[in-house]
C-alpha cells in the first residue's frame, strides 16, 4: 500500500493507473475519505465490496466529474438538473433512475444509481482522467466511523488497498446528504452535510425525511 499527497502532481496519474488496472484508492472528498474502483470493472467492485465487508446486495454510489457527465448513466429528469445545478460540485447525492444501457455491479442490480460529483479537485481530475464513474463510498470497513484522515482510512484498510491519497483532514466530516428522487415523494435517505431544509428550499417544495 502506497501513500501520495494530494498535491503531488504524480498522484493522480498514480491513482488512474492503479483503477485501470483494478486496484482500490482512497481518496480525499468535501466530505469524508472515499474508496474508489472503476465502476465499469467487475473485478474492481467485487474486491471492493469484500473490502469494505459490504453486502454485494447493498448498491454504492458513484462520483463524476462533471454534472454533464450524468447523463451517460442515468435519467436525467429536469428535478435532477435542478438539484445538480443548485448543489454539484458538493455534498449532495441524488439517486435518479439508471440510464438503461449502464451496468456496474457497483449498482447491485438495482435500476437506480446514486450519483455524486464532489466539490474537491483532486477526486474531480482523477475521475476525469479516469474516463469513467469512481465508486464513492466511504473509506471504512461496513459499521465503523466514515474516515476523515488519510491516518484513519490506513488504520481501517491498512494494506486491503493498493493507494491513499492523503489530502489532510477533510473539512466538512460529514457524509453526503442523500435524496432520491424517483418517487413522487421526494426523500431523504440519509441527512449529512448537506440539511434537509436546505434541499427543500432549492426544489421549492416539501421534502421527506425517512424515519
Amino acid at each position: 500500500m502506497k501513500i501520495l499527497r494530494s498535491e503531488d502532481r504524480a498522484s493522480v496519474d498514480e491513482a488512474v493507473n492503479v483503477l485501470r488496472h483494478g486496484g482500490l484508492v482512497c481518496f480525499p472528498t468535501d466530505t469524508v475519505y472515499g474508496i474508489g474502483a472503476a465502476a465499469g470493472d467487475d473485478s474492481a467492485i467485487r474486491r471492493l465490496f469484500a473490502v469494505k465487508g459490504r453486502s454485494p446486495d447493498k448498491p454504492m454510489p458513484l462520483l463524476l466529474a462533471d454534472a454533464s457527465d450524468a447523463a451517460l448513466v442515468a435519467e436525467v429528469t429536469p428535478l435532477a438538473k435542478s438539484l445538480a445545478t443548485r448543489f454539484w460540485p458538493g455534498a449532495l447525492t441524488i439517486v435518479m433512475r439508471k440510464e438503461a444501457s449502464y451496468r456496474s455491479l457497483a449498482l447491485a442490480g438495482q435500476d437506480t444509481v446514486a450519483l455524486r460529483v464532489p466539490d474537491h479537485g483532486f477526486v474531480q481530475s482523477m475521475v476525469r482522467a479516469l474516463g469513467e464513474p469512481v465508486t464513492g463510498t466511504s473509506a471504512n470497513r461496513a459499521g465503523a466511523p466514515a474516515p476523515v484522515s488519510a491516518a484513519e482510512v490506513a488504520f481501517q484498510m491498512g494494506e486491503m488497498v493498493d493507494l491513499i491519497i492523503d489530502g489532510g483532514r477533510c473539512p466538512a466530516r460529514l457524509e453526503s446528504t442523500v435524496i432520491d428522487i424517483t418517487h413522487d415523494t421526494l426523500e431523504i435517505l440519509r441527512e449529512g452535510a448537506v440539511n434537509a431544509e436546505e434541499v427543500a428550499k432549492a426544489l421549492g417544495r416539501p421534502v421527506r425525511a425517512r424515519a
